[in-house]
């Protein structure tokens, strides 16, 4: 069967390029071995961001004295929490299955492997091969959960995001190795639930892409719910034959202790599916585990596009998606179905975001970042503890922190901890889109009461002009 274009995986990458592909006019086809949407839809963003409202409304019934609502004997069902967050993955992997036919793209099951340029080899789960062509190929194959040498994943008590999404049973206690976004997230929600939470971090702080402040207040949150934390710490070894885990744990100090639970959780990073696709033997490049691309997202075999975990720019699926529409609108420009080519993504405003609770949002320069690139700075921090809505809400935890260019004004970096902090960041992401100056930010007038005035408030306190604090 002859294509235009051939999209290899269905993610948050892969099916907007197809979508966008098919909108210019290509005939487009889209290969996946498992489920539509990916790991975003189907294990990942999506069904994690169920389990965290889960966690959430658990919180607030366990302290519903506190907005004058009395309730007792409040339980959480693990194994129907879980049952829900499959459900919600479920409806969105078929909401994918629509798109796909709305948009008159063909869906290929099985795994697809590029034999030459222009050809990919797909193996359907029955073994059978067929090879499909097409002047274009674009490479969406994902990433997968990390594996160090030293905690090997055996799926039952040395376990990966994926089957943190879908125990059988609730554990007791967990060690949650590696605090980025998937171990923070876990963490909260399997501590709000009643689970033992110890988390074990290999640099001094945690959430370390982070500003230091935000990782402060996170850190000092977490202690407030019950979390254990230990920074500046390894994972050695672990010992499954027993009952539980045992882990050994290396402190700074270079002495050993031995941690037990039930479970442990590694959430090292994501490595991305490059191996047996066909790269070395099309002489496509990669690097550092990543497929080599320009800015447009082309690899070094002309035709053949890397987008999402796969290639070098941030693993988030927002960067995926925007990466695959930007692939199919060059292949359009290439055959003059676009009118321009499209403009390259600006990888240092990209909104970084993590739902534990307080949520974490953020985008652009840290303060350490902004000043080791040499600019002079204005900072201002607006504690949620001085908003109405905060207040009302009864969710004053966290701050938002805006660094700007004191020379010029430019918004050069926007920090935020606090409930929906992660709904508020986009206001940033576009004015340092737009290049928009703190006293723009100040006349633009914000809705009260909200959280999202927060924003404004820290930008005046940054000028002197705060009011509200």
């Amino acid at each position: 069967m002859a294509y235009d274009v051939i999209v290899l995986g269905s993610g948050p990458g892969g099916y907007p390029a197809a979508i966008r592909a098919s909108q210019l006019g290509f005939k487009v086809a889209i290969v996946e071995k498992e489920s539509l949407g990916g790991v975003c839809l189907n294990w990942g963003c999506i069904p994690t961001k169920a389990l965290l409202k889960t966690a959430q409304v658990f919180d607030y019934m366990k302290h519903s004295t506190s907005y004058g609502i009395n309730t007792s004997g409040v339980e959480a069902d693990f194994g129907s929490v879980i049952k829900r967050s499959r459900g919600v993955a479920d409806k969105m992997s078929k909401g994918v299955t629509f798109l796909m036919k709305k948009n008159k793209i063909d869906v290929i099951m099985g795994y697809g492997k590029i034999k030459a340029k222009g050809q990919l080899e797909v193996t359907a789960s029955d073994g059978s091969k067929q090879v499909v062509e097409a002047k274009y190929i674009v490479i969406a194959t994902g990433g997968r959960s990390k594996e160090l040498p030293n905690l090997k994943q055996d799926g039952k008590k040395v376990i990966g995001y994926r089957e943190a999404m879908s125990l059988p049973v609730q554990p007791k206690s967990m060690i949650v190795v590696g605090s980025g976004a998937i171990g923070i997230e876990f963490a909260y929600f399997y501590n709000s639930l009643g689970t033992k939470i110890t988390v074990v971090e290999f640099l001094p702080r945690i959430v370390p892409v982070e500003d230091e402040e935000i990782s402060k207040e996170l850190e000092k949150q977490y202690k407030k719910q019950g979390i254990d934390i230990m920074t500046n710490a390894s994972v050695e070894t672990v010992d499954t034959s027993g009952t539980g885990v045992k882990a050994q744990v290396k402190k700074q100090d270079g002495s050993i202790i031995t941690l037990e639970a039930d479970i442990v959780l590694s959430a090292v990073g994501v490595v991305a599916n490059i191996e047996n696709i066909g790269l070395e033997e099309n002489g496509i490049k990669t690097e550092k585990g990543k497929i080599v691309v320009d800015k447009y997202q082309q690899t070094s075999v002309p035709g053949i596009y890397a987008i999402g975990d796969c290639s070098p720019g941030q693993a988030l699926a927002h960067v995926a998606s925007k990466e695959g529409i930007n692939a199919a609108e060059h292949m359009g420009y290439n055959e003059k179905k676009y009118a321009h080519l499209p403009e390259p993504l600006d990888y240092n405003n990209i909104p970084g975001c993590t739902y534990c609770s307080p949520e974490i949002a953020s985008v652009g320069y840290t303060e350490k970042a902004a000043k080791d690139a040499g600019y002079e700075l204005k900072i201002g921090k607006f504690p949620f503890m001085a908003s109405g809505k905060a207040s009302a809400a009864g969710a004053t935890e966290g701050f938002v922190k805006v660094i700007y260019d004191a020379k010029y004004g430019e918004l050069l970096g926007c920090h935020m901890i606090g409930m929906n902090v992660t709904e508020i960041i986009a206001e940033a992401v576009v004015a340092r889109k737009l290049e928009t100056t703190a006293h723009e930010i100040l006349n633009a007038v914000h809705p009260h009461p909200t959280m999202s005035e927060g924003l404004k408030e820290a930008t005046a306190a940054a000028y002197g002009e705060a009011i509200d604090i």
